[in-house]
This record gives C-alpha cells, sequence and structure tokens, in this order.
C-alpha cells in the first residue's frame, strides 16, 4: 500500500467516523508542518515517471540524441580540428618561398641560378627549386598539327620555367612520362611537362604518341604530364619548360623566386638563413615569406569548428529540451486530480513543485548518460573508420550527464511552478 493510499484512507476514516468521535476543531491544525521527507517526495518523482514508461521512454529519447549530436560533434571537431592541423603542419608550415624585394634594384635583387643547391646545404632544408614565369609576349601554346591535325586552336597559358628540383618542392605527382632534368636544362632542350589543366585544354591525355607543342613558332616534345601539385597550385594550368630553355628562347636573366620544403619545425630557421645564404652580399634585397605561426592557425582552426558543431549540437539538445517541457507539462495537466488530493492531504506547493523538477531532472539526467555514451561511440567508430586519431575532451562524457539534468530542470520548471499554483479544491474539482 502506497503512502497515498494510505493517507486517502485515514481521509476517509476521519470524515466518515460519528459526529461525538470528532476532534474539536483545532486552529493549530492550519500551520501543522508536513510530514514528506525528501526521500518521500524522490520515491513519488520515481512512481511518477514509471507510471508511463512508454511516454517517459520516449521524452528520454529526445534528449538522448541532442546529447548524443553533442558529444558526438565536439569529439569529431576536435578529431577533424586535429587532423587539419597536422596536414597544415605537413604542408603550409614546411614552405618558405623567396623572391625578390620590389623596393630594392634589378641586380640587388636577382636570384642566383644555383639558389637550390646553397640553400640544401641548410639544415633542416628538404627540397628546394627555382620557378619563374615566362614572358612569351604575344605568343601562344596550341598543339602540333602533326600530332593532331584536328586540334589547331591556340590558347593563352602560363609559361613557368622550373629547375628540377621543384617538383620535389612543390611534391608534384605524375600522372605519365617523366620530369624535367638537368641535362634538359644544361643542352638547352625544347621539352615541357603540363599541368593537369593544361593538358586537358590541349587535348592531349598522354605522352604514349609523343605529343608536341608549339609556344609561337616553336615546337616542344611533350615528356610529362603531371596529375597533381601540393603547393603552388598555378603549376596545374601551365607549360612548364627548363630553365635552360627560357633563358635561351625567352631572356629569362634569373629566377622568379624559389620554393623551399623545410622539415616541421625548422621554417623559421630557414627563413631567417636564406637571404644571407642566397645573398651574402645584399640579404635585404630579397622577399622571404615565412608560414604564419601553427600555434595562431591551429587554434583559429579549432575555434571555428568547435562553434559550428557547438551550434548543430546545441539545436539538438533544445529539441530535447522542448520534448522534456511539453511532456512534464502534459502530465501535470493529466495529474490534476492527483495534485489535489496531495495538497488536500497537507502537501506543500514547494512539494509539488519539487517533485516535478525531479522528475523532469531525472529524464535529462539518464537522456544524458546514454546520450553520453552513444556520442563517445559515435567519435571512436568514425575517427577508426577514416583511420584517425580520436580527440575528446575528458570532461565532457561526464559533463553531459549534469547538462542533461540541467536541461531537464529548466525545462520543467514552467510545468512545476503551474502544478504548484493549482488550488486543492479546484485541482479536485478539475481532475474528478
Amino acid at each position: 500500500m502506497s503512502r497515498l493510499d494510505a493517507a486517502l484512507r485515514g481521509l476517509r476514516g476521519r470524515l466518515g467516523s460519528p459526529v461525538h468521535e470528532r476532534r474539536p476543531y483545532d486552529s493549530g491544525d492550519l500551520i501543522t508542518p508536513s510530514g514528506m521527507l525528501a526521500a518521500d517526495l524522490a520515491n513519488e518523482a520515481v512512481a511518477g515517471l514509471f507510471a508511463r514508461p512508454g511516454r517517459m521512454s520516449l521524452t528520454v529519447l529526445g534528449t538522448v540524441i541532442g546529447l548524443a549530436a553533442l558529444v558526438a560533434t565536439l569529439g569529431l571537431s576536435r578529431t577533424a580540428g586535429n587532423r587539419i592541423v597536422g596536414h597544415f603542419d605537413e604542408l603550409a608550415a614546411t614552405q618558405v618561398v623567396i623572391s625578390r624585394s620590389p623596393t630594392a634594384s634589378a641586380d640587388a635583387s636577382a636570384l642566383p641560378w644555383d639558389a637550390p643547391a646553397r640553400l640544401e646545404r641548410l639544415n633542416g632544408v628538404v627540397a628546394a627549386g627555382n620557378m619563374s614565369t615566362v614572358n612569351v609576349g604575344n605568343r601562344q601554346v596550341s598543339t602540333s598539327p602533326i600530332s593532331d591535325p584536328a586540334r589547331q586552336a591556340e590558347l593563352k597559358l602560363s609559361v613557368q620555367a622550373a629547375s628540377p628540383d621543384l617538383f620535389a618542392a612543390v611534391r608534384a605527382q605524375l600522372r605519365g612520362g617523366r620530369l624535367l632534368d638537368e641535362g634538359n636544362s644544361q643542352r638547352a632542350d625544347r621539352v615541357a611537362v603540363l599541368g593537369p589543366s593544361a593538358a586537358q585544354k590541349l587535348g592531349i591525355s598522354g605522352v604514349e604518341q609523343l605529343p608536341a607543342i608549339r609556344i609561337g613558332d616553336d615546337l616542344y616534345l611533350v615528356v610529362g604530364i603531371l596529375d597533381g601539385v601540393a603547393r603552388q597550385p598555378g603549376l596545374l594550368g601551365a607549360v612548364i619548360i627548363p630553365e635552360g630553355t627560357a633563358k635561351r628562347d625567352f631572356g629569362l636573366t634569373s629566377p622568379e623566386l624559389v620554393v623551399v620544403e623545410t622539415r616541421i619545425g625548422a621554417a623559421k630557421l630557414i627563413s631567417q638563413q636564406a637571404a644571407l645564404a642566397l645573398r651574402p652580399d645584399g640579404p635585404r634585397g630579397l622577399k622571404v615569406a615565412a608560414p604564419t605561426e601553427p600555434q595562431r592557425a591551429r587554434d583559429r582552426v579549432q575555434s571555428d569548428l568547435s562553434l559550428l558543431f557547438l551550434m548543430l549540437g546545441g539545436v539538438s539538445l533544445l529539441v530535447g529540451a522542448i520534448g522534456i517541457a511539453n511532456v512534464t507539462l502534459v502530465s501535470v495537466i493529466e495529474r490534476t486530480g492527483e495534485i489535489g488530493l496531495r495538497r488536500a492531504l497537507g502537501a506543500t506547493r514547494r512539494h509539488i513543485a519539487v517533485q516535478f523538477l525531479l522528475e523532469s531532472a531525472a529524464m535529462g539526467f539518464v537522456g544524458g548518460v546514454i546520450g553520453a555514451s552513444i556520442g563517445t561511440l559515435v567519435v571512436v567508430a568514425v575517427a577508426g573508420y577514416q583511420s584517425w586519431t580520436p580527440v575528446l575532451d575528458p570532461l565532457v562524457p561526464f559533463a553531459a550527464p549534469l547538462l542533461g539534468a540541467l536541461v531537464g530542470l529548466i525545462s520543467g520548471s514552467y510545468p512545476a511552478l503551474r502544478a504548484a499554483s493549482m488550488e486543492p479544491v479546484e485541482a479536485l474539482r478539475t481532475g474528478t
């Protein structure tokens, strides 16, 4: 027999007893404190939850989805941010570009032709190569009529002169054929390597048939086609020729810039030493572009990703909070008669409010526990599938249940206040 049934029977016994057995009216009865303890409130809250297990499960499901999404998005944002930062350290943080200073005179800012060899002597340099934009004037690039008579359209493509080491410095991937070598530059051979976009525009898909192109009236044999580059994306749509050929055919006087790949952590030191290694007689005539501070870029990436995923998780959590508020309000309406009877038996407004707040907070807490578990499993599963290292703040899984309880507490505030404000007589009349 529950406490509520026992109290109800006691009330009926009093009302049904003979008049001469009734206690005389005592004004002290109106101020007698309630005997309901905290354990009684907890028992009644649990009984109220499990009285409708189906509805409670559906309500908890909304909180589970919201907190699982929140935990998963936070974990995935940290994991993705760590992955992006790794790529940044691997590419952007290991690149140094040296070029001529625009404020210095041409002689004082000229880069030496053996710049790659000088820079490779520095500790921390992985590869270095010269790269120059060739001024071809009004000459345009076209396919040779001998290789394909149907394609004679002339295109205004970029022509770049490259030293053999440039392809290693920009991490070029070769689709077919071969790259330019030192012999091609020394002999000033009329050979070319095409970027993938340039090859597509010229209609050249392979080098098996020894295709050739024309730059103006000069014929160049295509010896290779690139598949992609990690640095200097301008090479993707360019025709790349040897430095020696550019000097002879187009009057190239010095390299335009030098692309350097360094080891991770050595870019700052190399950027300080490069100008002196290339022009000890005038290092201020060169401009050295070093990568931005990795920590700042890392923080910006992490901040942007976290904000994005927090907004998505917050929306999911809001949906769960609305579900808890809705179900708690419906429960208050359905249990109007019960609320009136409890008030008539001595329960105070505070007892009624605390009971419904406990119910809503319990639903949020349970949803937080389950949601945190599911969200953590999602992060581990996605990271394992992508072969990433899962990164998750250790406080997030433990804070999720507390957050769920807080959301449930806030969501149940209005229904609890509405239940506590009911007058016993009106609640009994409405609930019958």
